[in-house]
């Protein structure tokens, strides 16, 4: 694992998180409570009344600065000051100081989950294939796909269904789908960050699950990618518990994808009383 992978994977994220969020509706960004800015080289997103406990996240730093005790604190005093109720900070193990533990206990950074990061040459990704019919989401289905990437995550719709609609229009964005007949049933997004392409927001709605439609929307993701001239794919999925599986992580190594590495998340709350350490979402391919 170089840094410059380590810096590319973790800014392509960065970059499709912040895009996300940013270009939602006004109205969605004042009925959510979204602000969004860029600190030392990475993105802090803040979503005061987030439904998930998933979108108010710091990450993407390391690489412009380094990480210090000064640079959590520009990252904190904007959380603070959006008045969120808790975020989560990321950073990629390579990238932490040798006083991040007294950096943490500082500001009573909690441990949350885990998520694996994925990466390969596009030449060596080969994703499996589905009886059900798969392709490019139209403008005029983006809502729907929205819809449906909420339901199968188990998200409430309401706001984050206009926002992941709106991303979506972007020109580094192309959404996929895939049907069973005229119901879309499962959907999915590449983001293009120059040779980077970024697997990201697989979800299936849970009676299409095991049929093959995420290995479907990984195939024709990746040969997008190479259309669009990237040399290399990217994706992040939550490690499962001991003992536990994640169906997507084994659907993303089988197709060609290697762990890269694993990034802890940190949990913060302004009065330290933790809740849950966030949906996996759209951690998944």
């Amino acid at each position: 694992m170089s840094l410059k992978q380590t810096a590319l994977a973790e800014g392509t994220e960065a970059e499709f998180m912040y895009l996300y969020q940013a270009n939602a509706p006004l109205s969605v960004r004042t009925e959510l409570g979204i602000t969004t800015t860029r600190i030392g080289g990475g993105v802090a997103l803040s979503m005061r009344e987030d439904p998930t406990d998933f979108w108010s996240k710091a990450l993407g730093f390391g690489f412009e600065e380094p990480v210090t005790a000064a640079l959590v604190d520009r990252i904190l005093d904007f959380y603070r000051g959006e008045g969120s109720t808790g975020a989560t900070l990321q950073f990629a193990p390579s990238v932490l100081p040798s006083d991040w533990d007294d950096i943490r206990a500082t500001h009573q950074l909690r441990e949350g989950g885990r998520i694996v990061k994925l990466w390969c040459p596009i030449d060596d990704f080969s994703p499996g294939a589905t009886g059900l019919r798969v392709g490019p989401v139209a403008p005029g289905d983006a809502q729907e796909w929205a819809s449906v990437v909420t339901r199968g995550f188990d998200m409430p719709e309401k706001g984050i269904a206009e926002m992941l609609a709106a991303g979506v229009e972007h020109p580094d964005t192309r959404p996929f789908a895939v049907w069973d007949g005229d119901r879309m049933v499962a959907g999915a997004n590449l983001f293009v960050h120059g040779e980077v392409g970024s697997l990201n927001s697989g979800s299936t709605l849970p009676e299409y699950r095991n049929r093959g439609a995420q290995s479907a929307l990984l195939a024709i993701r990746a040969k997008e990618a190479a259309n669009a001239g990237c040399r290399w794919l990217v994706a992040e999925t939550g490690q499962p518990a001991t003992g536990g599986v994640n169906p997507s992580l084994n659907n993303m190594i089988r197709a060609g994808l290697r762990p890269l590495y694993t990034r802890q998340n940190w949990l913060w709350r302004p009065d330290a009383a933790l809740g849950s350490p966030g949906t996996a979402f759209p951690a998944a391919p």
